[in-house]
């Protein structure tokens, strides 16, 4: 069918409408006029891919990564960064008003990332003995079959094509990583097999400190063997001053996650460092850290503008995490408790803060369910940064018990995020909602809510 494309979907999928009948195009931007397939039909909707573009929309332009199309990282380099901005601010925008029914409130311009290339810190890539070729590659003799190192077509565990080069992390990580395949595909170790679940190579992490401009090469295999794994960590260090660390992550279960049961250090530091403002982080291989450390900075200090601190007050941070937020205000904050329900998080959280000579936080492990129930503070400001799943119902009602006069909401799910305010607006304002992109080319989109009580609640 043609079809013209007339919105974006939150998803990243264009967006038509034939008789009120809505269609979703996969890769198609408002503007396109296309020839679309249907790959899936419901009652109220349908899917389709684009088997030819008419008519180009003025929003969109040429996708610079040749893996643009067929893998699952990120899916709008086609369209301009300004309207990538534009359209994550409108997905904020419409959640609100048609999942927590809030209107009038001003959603602001999305704060830009830069760079919108090679900012993630982090990139994980998986081995596989049987590489998915690209559509162009097919039937070509001087494509070599087998083993390959890369990124995931979407929705699939088994296809994984050779990632030569992936754009969103820095230049360096590319060299390192085709040295990482080299030695991998001369080994005489075999790959992991994703169907056999039989092999010894099975991932390789990536993780760089922009502020030292350091890297840590982190190997995922079934099984230790350091014999295996010396000689590369040697000659990576060798070749790339900027590595830091090698570690080997130890992962004998068949969850294709790049988490090891055990790690072993292999050689040079068993951390690497990053900043935040003037706040360092100590980042051990499986450590959670924000994926965009300027972005993080970005959002963080919006944080800090939302909280209003003076200097008096406790502040409650929620899903803290390895506690980033609880240190980047701790200063201007009478105390800070964070509360995490991942024990190895809060550890990390603690390091963290004697790193940066920081005694006014203090951390809790628990469920927030129970554990808020027990709570004996009264909490001036509360930050919540939950997961995307949003916050628990019962979260929601336990903070409105406590009735701080502000409340930060930081989320990276403009859905749940509605539901949750819808929630909490009969008790607080709220008075802005600053979107914040932290992962460009993708529809992806962080957000940060100031709310305000209205009045005391009552118990």
């Amino acid at each position: 069918m043609e079809l013209e494309i007339t919105g974006l979907a939150f998803g990243g999928k264009g967006l038509a409408k034939i008789n009120g009948f809505t269609i979703f195009v996969d890769q198609a931007v408002p503007g396109d006029r296309v020839l679309a397939q249907v790959v899936k039909k419901k009652r109220s909707y349908a899917e389709t891919k684009v088997v030819e573009l008419i008519e180009a929309s003025p929003h969109r332009q040429a996708a610079p990564c040749p893996y643009s199309g067929f893998c699952g990282g990120c899916k709008w380099q086609f369209l301009k960064y300004n309207q990538q901005l534009e359209h994550k601010r409108r997905f904020v925008e419409e959640a609100l008003a048609h999942i927590g029914q809030i209107t009038g409130v001003p959603v602001h311009n999305t704060v830009a990332s830069n760079p919108i290339f090679g900012y993630r810190n982090k990139m994980e890539f998986t081995c596989t003995n049987r590489k998915w070729l690209l559509p162009h590659e097919l039937g070509r003799p001087d494509i070599e079959k087998g083993v390959g190192v890369g990124l995931h077509v979407p929705g699939t565990f088994y296809k994984v094509f050779d990632t030569e080069a992936c754009l969103l992390q820095p230049q360096r990580g590319n060299q390192i990583l085709a040295d990482i395949r080299q030695y991998i595909k001369n080994s005489d170790d075999p790959v992991y097999g994703l169907h056999s679940h039989r092999g010894f190579w099975r991932f390789v992490m990536l993780r760089h400190s922009v502020a030292y401009d350091h890297w840590m090469v982190n190997l995922i295999t079934s099984a230790e063997k350091p014999e295996a794994l010396k000689p590369l960590a040697d000659a990576l260090m060798a070749q790339y001053k900027e590595i830091v660390s090698v570690v080997n992550n130890v992962a004998t279960r068949k969850a294709g996650v790049a988490i090891g049961d055990y790690e072993r250090p292999i050689a040079g530091h068993s951390v690497l460092k990053d900043a935040i403002d003037h706040f360092e982080f100590e980042i051990s291989a499986n450590s959670f850290f924000q994926t965009n450390t300027r972005g993080a900075a970005n959002l963080y200090a919006i944080v800090k503008q939302y909280s209003q601190l003076s200097g008096k007050e406790t502040v409650l941070d929620l899903y803290c995490g390895t506690g980033a937020i609880s240190i980047y205000l701790a200063a201007l904050a009478k105390e800070v408790i964070g509360f995490e329900i991942m024990a190895n998080a809060i550890v990390d959280a603690k390091k963290n803060c004697d790193l940066n000579q920081i005694e006014n936080c203090r951390f809790i492990v628990g469920d927030l369910r129970q554990g808020l129930l027990q709570m004996q503070v009264q909490p001036e400001v509360v930050i919540v940064d939950p997961p995307r799943a949003g916050m628990h119902k019962d979260v929601v009602q336990q903070v409105l018990a406590m009735a701080p006069a502000r409340i930060v909401y930081v989320s990276c799910n403009p859905a749940t995020l509605a539901r949750d305010l819808q929630m909490m607006k009969d008790h607080y304002h709220i008075l802005e909602v600053q979107p914040v992109d932290m992962f460009p080319h993708t529809y992806h989109v962080e957000s940060v809510a100031q709310l305000q009580r209205r009045h005391r609640i009552l118990s």
